[in-house]
């Protein structure tokens, strides 16, 4: 009997962050849930932490997942917003370190070349590859979702 591995992934943000949910099954992915979360630009940047990490607690409780992976921050031109998407990350990885998850980091580059084959694939390669994988009927949107359950398919095949 297999132990079932049931993977998070993140597409952290402090604006938009996507959770995407798959149960893993040999080397296959099963989708179980996506969505993403917006917070409301007019609130103080703390407000909008709290959103992420409010919503992010009830995903856990809602769909108990025994790892989850996490997007690494890349390089960005604006340093506002890379240090803004940075403590939205730190509150993400705090909350999961509390919650005392397996945490799984990568790369957008490992992530696109674990899901589409090439680590320079754009989003609807990657949208397009999340859909065929998962045996879903539409493309799963908004992006973020989307990557997020990219994030989860490559993160689930790197548990052991």
């Amino acid at each position: 009997m297999s132990i079932k591995k049931r993977i998070l992934g993140i597409d952290p943000g402090f604006d938009r962050t996507g959770f995407g949910i798959v149960d893993m099954k040999g080397s296959g992915a099963i989708w179980v849930h996506h969505e993403c979360v917006q917070t409301h630009p007019a609130d103080t940047f703390s407000a909008r932490l709290q959103t992420v990490r409010d919503r992010l607690q009830n995903v856990l409780t809602l769909y108990t997942p025994t790892h989850v992976a996490v997007e690494q921050l890349f390089f960005q031109t604006n340093a506002k917003t890379a240090m803004k998407v940075g403590m939205a990350r730190g509150v993400i990885l705090l909350t999961l370190a509390d919650a005392k998850l397996p945490i799984i980091e990568m790369t957008p580059n490992q992530v696109k070349q674990g899901i589409a084959g090439w680590g320079r694939a754009d989003k609807k390669q990657v949208q397009q590859m999340v859909q065929m994988l998962l045996k879903l009927k539409s493309k799963p949107t908004p992006d973020d979702a989307s990557d997020a359950l990219a994030i989860a398919i490559v993160g689930g095949l790197m548990v052991r």
